[in-house]
């Protein structure tokens, strides 16, 4: 039983490694305008997140008793 778990895990192991090299092979290295109107819509998004906290905090603090 043991045997077989870590045939099982090693099948798995490799199997990992080898789509890992594939996606490896796949991808890019962004240009920098493809970098800055990602960092650009992240950062929009985090504030928009943080601005819907702040006003539901802000009504949570204003309807508590």
């Amino acid at each position: 039983m043991e045997i077989e778990e870590k045939k099982s895990y090693f099948t798995r192991f490799k199997s990992f490694i080898t789509q890992s090299k594939r996606v490896f092979k796949i991808t890019k290295k962004p240009s920098m305008t493809e970098f800055k109107v990602i960092m650009k819509i992240s950062g929009l998004g985090i504030a928009i997140i943080g601005i819907v906290g702040f006003i539901i905090n802000m009504i949570w603090i204003l309807v508590k008793p």
